[in-house]
């Protein structure tokens, strides 16, 4: 899932870095954002008000509804305001994702129906977080408040990187080892 002001193609274009056996779909988040999309509010980026997220995540919720008979497993991946979908997804349905890799992304603050399902789940969902040490669009305590998150309600691999607010190799290749690891062929 891709960020603000961005869209499916962008983050399609790791498609040829993920591991082979897996199926992958890049939506389109359904606000416009200057030449691109936002999956909420453009002037909320950092909010915690989750409600503003809500509508998008019931919309790939309603997709995923639709695939059900053709994919027994999905995993999410999202960057930035995409990693925070990735989180509110899980949030809202923790049953029906495998895995959920979130880059650069945050967490939205309060609580979520599926909260409680998450924490105490054993075994607990498989996840990856990656943040910059030089991010100049997630502050530091949204970071520490996702990966306090994570820690408390998945079974979370954190990372942090010497990047700003980005995607590098070191942290593509640390997402593909996951994968291989989380999601056996």
């Amino acid at each position: 899932m891709h960020g603000i002001g961005s869209h499916e193609g962008d983050l399609f274009a790791l498609a040829p870095f993920l591991p082979d056996r897996l199926t992958i779909a890049a939506l389109r988040a359904p606000l416009r954002y200057g030449t691109g999309y936002a999956w909420y509010a453009a002037g909320s980026q950092m909010s915690t008000d989750a409600s503003l997220i809500d509508a998008s995540s019931r919309g790939v919720l309603a997709w995923l509804d639709g695939l059900e008979d053709e994919f027994r497993s999905v995993s999410l991946l999202g960057f930035s305001q995409g990693g925070a979908m990735t989180l509110q997804l899980l949030r809202h349905a923790p049953e029906r994702f495998a895995a959920v890799v979130q880059l650069s992304g945050f967490v939205f603050a309060g609580t979520a129906p599926g909260d409680a399902a998450l924490a105490a789940a054993d075994p607990r969902v498989p996840a990856f977080q990656a943040s910059g040490s030089a991010d100049e669009m997630i502050a530091r305590d949204a970071t520490s408040r996702t990966t306090a998150w994570m820690r408390e309600h998945t079974d979370v691999e954190a990372h942090e990187y010497a990047m700003g607010h980005s995607i590098v190799q070191e942290e593509l290749q640390d997402v593909v080892a996951f994968l291989d690891r989380v999601l056996p062929g």
